[in-house]
């Protein structure tokens, strides 16, 4: 189970950063794709913490930021390629992913910030209270490490693209959105760290 928690981190982490580029409007609120997605990778460090211990969520998120690495290098290299002469989507190509390219550079200073903010606040509470009081710990550490993010992944990311109202409001929006998440997805973070928990045990038996 371990391993499928931790590539799902990592593929959701990716996509994000893509995705990232589009944004959308509900009503008169604009949000960047990655809201959807983006926000599922702390409930992820939070189980795996949980669940495999402090340690080896910091590997995670570590595995994450080096993902993300290879990932700029490459779309930067993708870019650089001459086109075939018969592909004629270069400049939607490049707008694409070079939008992409200063996504996920935004990304990483967040990530770097937030995620380890995550991980310690999740731990400290789970030295504090044991294995009680869960429901705290997850939304403590996700709803604080995603101001940060969202503070700093908007302003890296979009700043001097969109004016500087619109800037704002896509901070307030986004923050707001993870933070209606967090208080939603407590339900599902219990029933992952139970059934995680329940084949880790099982693996251990079958040792």
């Amino acid at each position: 189970m371990q391993i499928y928690l931790q590539s799902l981190f990592v593929g959701l982490l990716i996509l994000s950063n893509i995705i990232s580029v589009k944004l959308f409007s509900i009503g008169p609120y604009i949000l960047p794709a990655a809201a959807l997605v983006y926000v599922v990778t702390y409930l992820l460090t939070d189980v795996i913490g949980e669940v495999y211990g402090k340690e080896v969520a910091k590997q995670t998120v570590k595995a994450g930021f080096l993902t993300q690495l290879v990932a700029l290098f490459f779309i930067f290299v993708s870019i650089q390629l001459p086109p075939a002469p018969y592909f004629e989507l270069g400049t939607e190509f490049e707008a694409i992913l070079g939008g992409s390219f200063r996504v996920m550079l935004a990304s990483l200073f967040s990530y770097l910030l937030s995620q380890h903010l995550d991980v310690s606040i999740f731990h400290k509470l789970k030295e504090k209270h044991g294995d009680s009081k869960l429901w705290l710990r997850n939304n403590a550490s996700t709803m604080t490490s995603q101001l940060i993010d969202t503070t700093v992944f908007i302003t890296v990311a979009f700043v001097g693209v969109v004016p500087t109202g619109t800037l704002l409001g896509m901070i307030a929006t986004q923050y707001v959105f993870k933070f209606i998440v967090a208080l939603i997805d407590t339900p599902i973070v219990y029933l992952l760290v139970r059934r995680s928990k329940t084949i880790a045990y099982k693996e251990k038996a079958a040792y």
